[in-house]
């Protein structure tokens, strides 16, 4: 997998992760408090509800309860308006803090105080059992009403069939017993036989033929075949709750809040504390990923600083084929180039002391021994130091030519230069050289070759190049070519074209070079001559500047090279047109 690639699936992983994780946890802290918000919502409903039908059945009254929902409203902190199911208004905290109404809210709940008869504990008369309870719960009914009108503070119990039963508070209290005996007597005055008349609708219809009570007609229910008890009982609960409907409190309507009213706001601090542990998660995971993805950036820096401190040994571990090991590739061949460049910088060195150091030392004694009178001065001892000269001047020279090559600062007077001329040229300078050590050197230039649709024109093949410093190199290589082949031997000089290059070939017959070392052919101060003899070769400065004066005439050169054959040089030069 690239690096890029490593990168950006990082990157994307810590995204998606930081993401994903805030809107997880954000949505669920979020949830959780709407659901907390929701239930603290019903919980309050539930206690207003409660507080509500406590007090119904309690007081048998709504009379009174508007101390009740004041506290209701301070202990909430909701709006509460309290309506009968016909319309009438009972309590509605805004107005009671001297505000106008607002538009009511959606949230509403019913309170039904009115008692339930438990009739499947009132044994096989049921019917006589509803009568007396209807009869019963009217009577307490209408007394607690009356206590709570003159103020008296109620305790609620149950009575028979769980029916509530009110007492006062506090009954010993004199005063009180005149309120209480008042009451009794106004709720045992009223006339409770038609509200208990209202179980004979619910008798079954073979008894009602025999024994039925005449019912109004407004009180009658609609004929029931009351097939089982089961339906029966049915019935005798409705009848006791149309018995007891008009000493009950009515059932009512609580709506809660206001239209428009801004929700309950959800908390931030738990949310900016669900995103501080994300951020803290991903910066924590993200320096353990871009740790592992960036651990070979920090090898590569290391080995680096270890090269730029002199370590020319030091070299990065590569795996894989991604962005960052070919990275590390490349700047081990880099690391190899300075190692060798470093190695060519000492080699050079030594080999410039070593060529330089002889010659010098030689100078020096015959100069010292001339000076001390221990030889006599004669013109070939003047000869041979002049020599010696020369041949330091051609070093310095050659030195001082390859750094202009190398630096690209050598002056090059360039002209159209016919390659059949140049190779004649050279012949005729070298002949003599080459007849002295019995060599034979010829030219042979052969005729262009072009297809035939080719509008080239034929002959000797021509480039744009410095002359001088072709026959410089030539006149190296022919040096070379004369000193490596046995008298006998031969050397040819070829010229061709193509059309686009000229190829200068240059063949001996010599004794070749061996294989391992073709590849340093071209080193500075490279010779196969190991002790440097000066019957073997030169400094080992010609074929490397040979090789930069080519190059900066955008051609190659090249040599094989078979030992006890001979060796061949070859010259390519992009060709120009007459």
């Amino acid at each position: 997998m690239s690096f890029r690639l490593r990168l950006l699936l990082l990157v994307v992983l810590v995204a998606v992760t930081a993401t994903v994780a805030t809107a997880w946890l954000t949505l669920r802290q979020a949830s959780q408090q709407v659901v907390d918000s929701a239930a603290a919502d019903q919980t309050q409903v539930d206690l207003v509800t409660g507080q509500l039908t406590r007090y119904g059945q309690e007081h048998g009254t709504w009379t009174g309860v508007v101390d009740l929902v004041r506290d209701l409203r301070s202990r909430t902190g909701q709006r509460i308006h309290v309506v009968t199911e016909s319309g009438v208004v009972l309590v509605d905290t805004d107005t009671e803090e001297g505000r106008p109404a607002r538009p009511l809210g959606s949230s509403s709940a019913i309170v039904d105080p009115r008692p339930t008869l438990p009739l499947t504990a009132a044994g096989p008369d049921a019917m006589k059992t509803t009568a007396s309870a209807i009869a019963e719960y009217r009577h307490t009914a209408r007394y607690a009403a009356c206590l709570t009108a003159g103020g008296v503070p109620l305790e609620r119990s149950s009575g028979y069939l769980g029916l509530p039963q009110f007492a006062p508070v506090s009954p010993g209290q004199p005063d009180l017993r005149e309120i209480m005996a008042n009451c009794d007597s106004v709720a045992a005055a009223a006339d409770d036989a038609e509200a208990s008349r209202q179980v004979e609708v619910c008798r079954p219809a073979s008894a009602a033929r025999t024994e039925r009570t005449p019912v109004p007609a407004e009180a009658q229910r609609p004929p029931s075949d009351a097939a089982t008890s089961e339906d029966q009982l049915r019935c005798l609960a409705g009848a006791f709750t149309d018995g007891i409907r008009d000493v009950t409190p009515v059932p009512v309507r609580i709506y809660f809040g206001a239209r428009g009213e801004a929700a309950r706001p959800v908390a931030t601090g738990p949310l900016l504390a669900a995103a501080a542990g994300v951020a803290l998660v991903v910066i924590l995971g993200t320096a353990v990923l871009s740790h592992r993805v960036l651990r070979p950036i920090r090898t590569l820096t290391t080995v680096a600083q270890h090269l730029g401190r002199g370590d020319l040994n030091s070299r990065v571990p590569v795996q894989g084929n991604d962005e960052l090991a070919n990275l590390g590739r490349s700047f081990n061949r880099m690391a190899d180039s300075l190692q060798r460049g470093e190695e060519r910088q000492r080699r050079l060195v030594a080999d410039v002391a070593h060529e330089l150091r002889t010659p010098l030392a030689n100078l020096r004694g015959y100069l010292e021994a001339l000076a001390d009178g221990v030889i006599a001065p004669d013109p070939e001892l003047f000869a041979s130091l002049h020599e010696e000269a020369v041949l330091q001047q051609r070093i310095v020279d050659d030195l001082q030519d390859l750094a202009l090559a190398e630096a690209g600062r050598l002056t090059y007077h360039r002209v159209t230069v016919d390659v059949a001329e140049l190779l004649e040229t050279c012949r005729t300078t070298h002949r003599a050289r080459a007849e002295a050590a019995g060599v034979t050197l010829s030219v042979h230039v052969a005729p262009a070759t072009q297809p035939a649709a080719s509008d080239a024109p034929a002959g000797p093949p021509v480039v744009n190049a410095d002359p001088d410093r072709l026959r410089q190199v030539l006149g190296n290589l022919i040096t070379n070519a004369v000193r490596a082949t046995a008298s006998g031997g031969s050397i040819s000089l070829h010229a061709s074209r193509t059309d686009t290059v000229a190829v200068i070939r240059v063949v001996d017959t010599g004794t070749g070079i061996e294989p391992s070392a073709l590849p340093h052919i071209f080193d500075r101060f490279w010779r196969a001559d190991l002790a440097r003899g000066r019957h073997t070769g030169g400094g080992g400065l010609g074929l490397a500047i040979a090789r930069q004066i080519v190059t900066d005439h955008a051609g190659t050169i090249t040599v094989a090279s078979q030992v006890d054959v001979g060796t061949t040089f070859t010259i390519t030069l992009p060709t120009i047109a007459r």
